[in-house]
């Protein structure tokens, strides 16, 4: 019987080709398949961010997880995505599938760890991720000493991210897109949007800083975030 092949988990980081660990480097290299998530008929920006790296005699297997579905839906489409990789590992080859940013860190590649990690031995690698990159990349500290930070999907009902709002010192609000008008009229209504900052593809070539009330909320990508710092200086 054919030894099955490893599954790894690899965070390429936010964007910037540079920012990739030296274990990811690695382990992508060295692996005879290559998988990453890409919307349908658009480029991967897993596979992008290092193609630069890429030996170019590999497998490649492109896979994608439509958002914004209902649980049910999703997880049968899920299942039959992740169906190539299994191919692969069952026949005994290692698979690398590149994740943006942190792989569990809402990451894509959480949805092949949860089919696939009970039947083939999987290694995750961590990597930068835009929770880091952000207030980096707009030269502002986050949090001091015992602040309190809070991560937010924007996808929240108003009411709930305004009860997290006022319950934190510092906060990270993400996935803005289609959510961002709702959103930035809670920072004015809480009195939070003057510390407010808004940044999209962070570290990315086309990363792009928009003060806040100058974002046109129809051009909001999936990759932004909004960045509130603490109020406290040490």
């Amino acid at each position: 019987m054919a030894t099955k092949g490893r599954l790894y988990g690899v965070g390429v980081g936010p964007g910037d080709p540079e920012l990739l660990t030296l274990k990811a480097l690695r382990l992508l290299r060295a692996a005879p398949v290559i998988a990453y998530q890409s919307a349908v008929d658009k480029e991967s920006i897993a596979r992008a961010i290092v193609s630069q790296y890429l030996p170019g005699n590999q497998i490649e297997v492109s896979f994608h997880l439509p958002r914004a579905l209902e649980p049910e839906k999703a997880n049968s489409i899920y299942d039959q995505e992740v169906k190539p990789i299994a191919e692969h590992l069952a026949a005994g080859r290692d698979v690398v599938v590149l994740c943006e940013g942190d792989p569990f860190f809402y990451g894509s590649f959480m949805y092949v760890f949860t089919r696939l990690s009970e039947e083939y031995q999987t290694e995750v690698v961590p990597g930068i991720s835009s929770l880091m990159a952000c207030p980096v990349a707009l030269g502002v500290p986050f949090t001091y000493y015992n602040d309190i930070l809070t991560v937010l999907p924007a996808p929240m009902p108003a009411e709930e991210l305004i009860t997290q709002l006022l319950t934190t010192d510092a906060a990270a609000i993400m996935k803005l897109g289609r959510h961002f008008t709702k959103v930035r009229d809670i920072l004015h209504q809480l009195g939070l949007a003057s510390r407010a900052r808004y940044i999209e593809r962070a570290t990315m070539a086309q990363q792009r800083i928009v003060p806040l009330d100058e974002v046109d909320p129809a051009q909001v990508p999936y990759f932004s975030m909004i960045v509130i710092p603490t109020k406290n200086r040490l």
